[in-house]
């Protein structure tokens, strides 16, 4: 495993006005990553990272996740040459959530249905219940 170099978590003052990086890490030792395209500043995807990917996206440029479903590390990219380049990493006020901008490598698909996004359906109301609508023009491979 990688080793680490976050700050231990302090005061929520410091946490908030300070300049140490001391991400809060939920009960499975997870913490949510929202990726932006960098030009268009459109969603591709959320993601969650661990120590380790969170560690080894700072240190290589290329971002990592932690697979839920398969419980393994991931670095986006290996099996579809769609690599993620981190340009800009941000956390929010009390660091329970990361956001970082990517440049995408290959075919700048980043979901695995072969789309741009992985937000490619609208929720409505409908009678009867919620709906889910395809609106983002992008059709899978």
């Amino acid at each position: 495993m990688t080793k680490t170099t976050f700050s231990p978590r302090g005061h929520k003052h410091d946490l908030e006005e300070g300049a140490a990086f001391a991400p809060a890490f939920d009960a499975s030792g997870l913490i949510v990553c929202v990726t932006i395209e960098e030009r268009t500043g459109d969603i591709l995807m959320v993601a969650y990272m661990n120590e380790e990917s969170l560690q080894l996206t700072l240190d290589t440029g290329i971002a990592h996740y932690w697979s839920r479903s398969r419980k393994a590390l991931w670095r986006k990219g290996d099996t579809s040459g769609q690599t993620q380049h981190v340009v800009d990493m941000r956390t929010d006020c009390d660091q329970d959530a990361i956001l970082i901008r990517v440049r995408v490598g290959g075919d700048g698909q980043a979901c695995h249905t072969g789309r741009r996004s992985c937000f490619y359906r609208s929720v409505v109301a409908q009678d009867g219940g919620p709906a889910l609508i395809f609106d983002d023009g992008d059709h899978p491979h």
